[in-house]
């Protein structure tokens, strides 16, 4: 099975999942998500906030209920940052981190916006592709108090939850169009954090020709 259809076999078994488990189901799905990054939380969200147009889920609901889901993966994580070293962690990654179809890369992109943005990254993260699953290991091994780091994360994760499955109730059966979009803003994201990484290295430089010509 090439990845593409693997892809696709997921995204067929977390909708029956949803479907046929109702809340139950999506606290996994969410679960899941949060420490497998290939179950995209862009199908599961609006597929759960389309069904609530036939009286199966209610929004408020699948907010709390998703959000349950998210944290308690992202707790998992959070263990994982707390009680191994980064070098071990980064290791596991290159060895098995293909089966979730995580890179090196993608661990030390998370590493860097915690350290970029600090705490506020825990809330930040949740809405950035990749990063929301990985950010949660950075926050253990910064040993961040886990009050703020559980109280970033349920704001964070509340609001992404509310803002794909309210889109998946709006457009009904055409909800797989959130999923496009989301495409569109990942995209834009990468951009936008290409340019503040180019901004940043470009004041960077300023600053020490300042200084060598002083």
């Amino acid at each position: 099975m090439d990845l593409g259809a693997w892809l696709d076999a997921i995204k067929i078994w977390t909708e029956s999942v949803i479907s046929t488990m109702g809340y139950p189901g999506l606290v996994l799905v969410m679960f899941l998500e949060n420490i497998f990054p290939p179950i995209p939380s862009e199908v599961v969200l609006p597929l759960a906030g389309n069904l609530t147009n036939s009286g199966d889920f209610n929004l408020l609901w699948i907010i709390i209920w998703a959000m349950i889901g998210a944290l308690s993966g992202a707790m998992v994580f959070y263990g994982l940052g707390y009680w191994v070293s980064e070098e071990r962690l980064r290791i596991l990654v290159e060895k098995y981190g293909r089966w979730a179809l995580l890179s090196v890369e993608d661990f030390d992109k998370a590493v860097k916006f915690f350290e970029r943005h600090g705490e506020a990254a825990i809330f930040f993260g949740r809405m950035v592709p990749i990063v929301r699953s990985l950010i949660s290991i950075p926050a253990g091994l910064a040993r961040m108090k886990m009050p703020q780091f559980i109280l970033y994360t349920v704001i964070g994760t509340s609001l992404w939850n509310f803002i794909l499955s309210y889109a998946g109730k709006l457009l009904g059966p055409q909800w797989g169009k959130v999923v496009e979009w989301v495409d569109v803003y990942q995209n834009v994201v990468l951009v936008v954090c290409v340019l503040l990484v180019v901004a940043y290295l470009f004041v960077q430089i300023r600053k020490r020709l300042k200084k060598a010509d002083a």
